[in-house]
């Protein structure tokens, strides 16, 4: 048995080797850097070039163009607000708190997998 072959995983599924893997980083790494080199070098951080253009007009304020999650989520919150009313009147903030939901909820689960109802 070589070297290379006692440092490759042989599986009923297939192989693992780690000087192949470190083999394919470095040509994906070399493909990347090339890439990379070739970008174009125009590009200044913290100038004009990076102020947020939307449809031909300068925007000054990001805060009022910016998407929150919740505006993304309206519709399913306010569909569901009975639902959401119940849970953000459990919603502590106390890891303790979650922590004895979760050992509820697993008991209740144990009981019915190993009692059988």
């Amino acid at each position: 048995m070589s070297w290379l072959e006692s440092l490759t995983l042989t599986s009923p599924s297939g192989f693992w080797n780690p000087l192949l893997w470190l083999a394919f980083l470095i040509i994906f790494a070399v493909i990347g850097y090339i890439i990379y080199s070739r970008g174009n070098r125009s590009y200044k951080p913290g100038t004009e070039q990076v102020k947020p253009f939307i449809s031909g007009n300068a925007v000054d304020d990001v805060e009022l163009i910016r998407v929150r999650a919740s505006d993304i989520y309206w519709g399913l919150i306010e569909a569901m607000k009975g639902y959401y009313a119940v849970l953000m009147r459990m919603h502590t903030g106390d890891v303790r708190d979650y922590i004895l939901w979760y050992l509820g909820v697993g008991a209740i689960i144990l009981f019915i997998l190993v009692g059988g109802v």
